[in-house]
């Protein structure tokens, strides 16, 4: 397949250069060589496949910084080459893999063994994280100098916290030498440990126990705190609450220097959506109330949150068909991030333009990845976009080997119909 296109007549959006227009899209051997309303003085090669894009929108390939796979350990949950099929379903042309894997990614061998799967199997860019401790144990710190060479992108212990504040300050001072990221799920390990349900008044109705919002407020002015101190970039991976949103702000103002992520179920969905003990709404950070997920919406709309993940996390049929309790937690997502993410944009609150930098070019900024924009000489991860397109989530569709989508038979308006990475035509027409 040529990886030269010529895209035309297409509405494109770029937040790196702020750009939203209708105009011409040329790739040549995988790089773009134009992209707006004004190509002249660009001719488009010569073995090239042109595509009429009426009625349809471009943006930068989707960036997920938080996806779980399987492989190694796993497999029956997720591969990569099954979550990168799944990716490119949804316009997603990179993702950043995390390292609780079995065994964890916490060594060089084990970077390399996902970058070469990647090549091998995957079609979309897989990039790994490693751990910032020794089998995520939060005990011994990991190599982080030689894992950052080796192609880490970024350092987290995935669902595992970092409980020990000398030991995570350590890291981050280490990790601000080799310009590193840590990204931390903020769970106290004590607070709401036997928790399944955010805390509140449907979880007593429910006779479930609840998770507080201080079990994610707590550990995170702490991280925040550690950040200021060792001046290191610190990523809180999802957070969930206004009080978490309140206090990343406070942060930056005292010069932290912080980003912060929200999973896109935070933002689709509440609390009530559990219904009936359904497992499939069993996630971490559990679903909070009506109003949180307001406020979140508005913390993302004035970019206090810098992006949107889609916590990915494939679960097979044992892990979910159990008692509310005792379900694992966790969501497949990579195919319903981008629709989800449009309910936002539909509804009139969050901008397009927000949402696309939220989902693909700041997480590229972020973690430095060769990603994020359409300009002239990048590399040509393009989604093509139907905003108006009306589509049925159904399990049988979806592309991850497992199935636990909360999204189920869900009623979805906009999806990716073509994804490109480096101008090959990986998912549509």
């Amino acid at each position: 397949m040529s990886n030269s296109i010529v895209l035309q007549n297409v509405r494109i959006i770029d937040p790196s250069r702020n750009l939203d227009e209708v105009g011409t899209i040329i790739v040549e051997n995988g790089v773009i060589l134009a992209a707006g309303k004004d190509v002249a003085g660009h001719a488009a090669p010569k073995v090239t496949k042109v595509r009429d894009c009426t009625g349809l929108v471009a943006v930068p390939g989707l960036v997920d910084a938080r996806v779980h796979v399987g492989e190694p350990g796993g497999e029956h949950r997720e591969t990569i080459a099954s979550a990168s099929r799944a990716a490119a379903a949804g316009g997603v042309t990179s993702f950043i893999m995390m390292p609780d894997t079995d065994p964890v990614i916490d060594d060089i061998a084990l970077v390399e063994f996902v970058k070469k799967t990647a090549r091998d199997t995957a079609v979309v860019n897989v990039y790994p994280a490693a751990a910032i401790t020794k089998g995520l144990a939060g005990e011994e710190m990991t190599e982080i100098g030689l894992l950052r060479e080796a192609g880490a992108v970024v350092f987290t212990d995935a669902h595992s916290g970092v409980h020990d504040t000398q030991i995570l300050r350590r890291i981050m001072t280490y990790a601000r030498e080799f310009g590193a990221v840590v990204s931390c799920e903020t769970r106290d390990k004590y607070l709401g440990a036997n928790g399944v349900m955010h805390e509140g008044l449907l979880a007593s109705w429910l006779g479930l126990s609840g998770i507080p919002k201080e079990a994610e407020l707590i550990p995170l002015e702490r991280d925040l705190r550690i950040a200021a101190l060792t001046r290191s970039h610190y990523h809180a991976a999802m957070i969930s609450v206004p009080e978490s949103a309140e206090a990343i702000r406070v942060a930056r103002t005292r010069g932290a220097k912080v980003t912060c992520g929200i999973s896109i179920n935070n933002l689709a969905l509440n609390e009530n959506d559990i219904g009936e003990y359904r497992t499939f709404f069993k996630l971490y950070p559990p679903l909070r109330s009506e109003d949180d997920r307001t406020a979140m919406i508005e913390a993302l709309a004035d970019g206090t949150i810098d992006i949107i993940v889609s916590s990915h996390d494939p679960q097979d049929v044992d892990a979910k068909r159990l008692p509310f309790g005792e379900a694992e937690d966790g969501a497949v997502g990579l195919e319903t991030l981008l629709a989800a993410a449009l309910r936002l944009h539909h509804s009139g609150e969050v901008s397009l333009m927000r949402l696309i930098d939220a989902l693909s070019t700041r997480p590229a900024q972020i973690f430095g990845l060769d990603a994020g924009t359409l300009k002239p000489g990048a590399k040509a991860d393009i989604a093509l976009i139907d905003l108006d397109e009306p589509w049925l989530v159904a399990k049988d569709m979806l592309l991850s080997r497992s199935k636990n989508t909360p999204f189920e038979d869900a009623r979805m308006t906009g999806r990716a119909v073509a994804t490109y990475v480096a101008g090959e035509l990986v998912h549509g027409l």
